[in-house]
């Protein structure tokens, strides 16, 4: 018998939590399981990707890699860590880059304060408390990021963060990982520019071997950025606002490749909202670059995307809002109490799946 969402615990089951990169259980990246929902549910290893995609059909990935965004301090005598979400200001005066790219920015960041044990900071927070980091360097909170919710942080950091998060940084992890693994392990094959917070774990599974059978097997490949944000579940607020940006080239793809009658499979939550965000009514995607706060979900689906490279999400992330978004509530109800009743693993070193929607669902 499945299980529908709503019936869920509130938390998962520790033995769903992947506790460890597939990697160190023996597999390759491409060797994790994925669901496949399209007019029917199967179970197959990622690295059989190609054979459920088409020729024509383009999956948009994102370029941006994820930063070492976790740096330990304390805050009122308690060793705390300090998560940095994202960067609020523009260069420098004399720095290269444009506002959306990272390194050579002012000292204003969203954060996150969390114990060492990588659980919420068990105090309440005000505006002006200190967080002291290493060789001297502090963090000043100003006031929180969302309306309503306190969890986030503007705060001031009084270092340059590039040499901050370089020298003395780790990846952001979360207490069902309980080793902290290397950096490399939280790469995907498309990381090129700096800039997520945490890493855009739907593409974690491929492999060039895996892109190389994409491309000679007439799937085309194309990239937008945005840069994640911290989404640890134990907030409940929306998605937080985040920079990204849909190249011409890219845009271009998209809508030639909807006139052809292709699909657009987007590699994560990430991508799904970049492309949105950029659509218009008639579902036809512009260049753009910026900050989105799109939220999408059952009063607002997806325009331009067919389907969607997933991992699995927690109980009450807000994720599971936007896969509905795409594949519709009852495939994202049937493919996840499937999920639960058969084994699959969560979270960014877990399990994979395909979702297509409702009109896209072709074998």
């Amino acid at each position: 018998m499945t299980t529908a969402l709503n019936e869920w615990p509130d938390v998962l089951p520790p033995e769903r939590n992947a506790a460890a990169p597939p990697e160190a259980r023996g597999l390759a990246r491409d060797e994790v399981r994925m669901l496949v929902a399209t007019d029917r549910l199967t179970h197959n290893t990622f690295r059989e990707l190609p054979q459920h995609l088409h020729a024509g059909d383009l999956v948009v990935v994102n370029n941006s890699a994820t930063l070492a965004a976790a740096v330990d301090g304390t805050l009122d005598g308690l060793p705390v860590t300090l998560h940095l979400s994202t960067w609020l200001n523009a260069p420098v005066d004399g720095a290269s880059g444009p506002p959306d790219t990272f390194g050579g920015c002012d000292g204003l960041w969203v954060v996150e304060v969390r114990t060492r044990e990588r659980t919420p900071y068990p105090r309440d927070l005000h505006p002006g408390n200190e967080i002291q980091l290493p060789q001297g360097a502090t963090a000043t909170l100003r006031e929180p990021w969302l309306p309503g919710a306190r969890r986030l942080w503007i705060a001031e950091l009084s270092a340059d963060p590039t040499w901050l998060l370089a020298t003395h940084g780790y990846p952001i992890t979360y207490s069902y990982v309980p080793q902290r693994w290397s950096p490399s392990y939280y790469t995907t094959v498309f990381g090129r520019i700096p800039g997520s917070a945490e890493m855009p774990s739907a593409a974690r599974p491929f492999t060039q071997r895996l892109v190389l059978d994409l491309v000679t097997s007439g799937v085309a490949i194309a990239p937008i950025t945005l840069h994640t944000g911290v989404s640890s579940p134990e907030g409940g607020e929306p998605p937080s606002p985040e920079r990204f940006a849909v190249p011409a080239s890219t845009a271009r793809l998209v809508n030639d490749t909807k006139a052809a009658g292709g699909r657009i499979i987007a590699v994560g939550t990430t991508v799904t909202r970049a492309l949105e965000t950029t659509a218009d009514h008639n579902g036809i995607v512009h260049p753009a670059r910026g900050w989105t706060e799109l939220v999408l979900g059952p009063q607002h689906p997806a325009r331009v995307v067919d389907g969607i490279i997933t991992g699995w999400h927690a109980p009450g992330a807000s994720h599971l809002e936007l896969l509905v978004a795409v594949a519709g509530e009852a495939g994202v109800h049937e493919a996840y109490a499937t999920a639960l009743d058969t084994g699959y693993l969560w979270h960014e070193f877990g399990d994979s799946a395909l979702l297509f929607g409702p009109g896209a669902r072709r074998g």
